[in-house]
């Protein structure tokens, strides 16, 4: 993806709210079932809170019952990255995205078969929303 964003982290915090600093620039995790997004199904895009990058489209929402946003796809396989995760001894697929390096959430290979099997399980604090028009 070109047009990287590259700030300092003096920059990231005064951008993003403490919350938002701690997942998308820490790897942190909010607490299951307490994002604003995990039982939200409005028609629209999810956008990185980073940098504004769409990330996820409503249509790819479902609910899996894990207390974060679930999505069985991007928008775009350019507009994330993925890289192995062995924290807390632990195996998973981190999520970030392409544009900032923000630190988005996991995927697992558990979602909905007809839909390629596979579970975006994303943090709240790193989306922003953008209703459909």
């Amino acid at each position: 993806m070109a047009d990287k964003v590259e700030l300092s982290e003096a920059e990231w915090r005064e951008k993003l709210t403490p919350e938002q600093y701690h997942v998308l620039r820490e790897a942190g995790t909010e607490r299951a079932f307490t994002g604003k997004y995990d039982k939200h199904y409005a028609a629209g895009e999810y956008m990185c809170a980073g940098c504004g990058t769409k990330l996820f489209g409503s249509d790819a929402k479902y609910n899996s019952g894990c207390g974060w946003p679930a999505f069985t796809r991007p928008t775009d396989d350019e507009t994330i990255e993925e890289r192995r995760d062995v924290s807390y001894g632990m195996i998973r697929t981190e999520v970030l995205c392409a544009k900032c390096g923000g630190h988005l959430g996991h995927v697992f290979p558990d979602g909905p078969p007809q839909e390629g099997g596979l579970r975006y399980c994303i943090n709240s604090a790193s989306l922003d929303f953008e209703p459909e028009d």
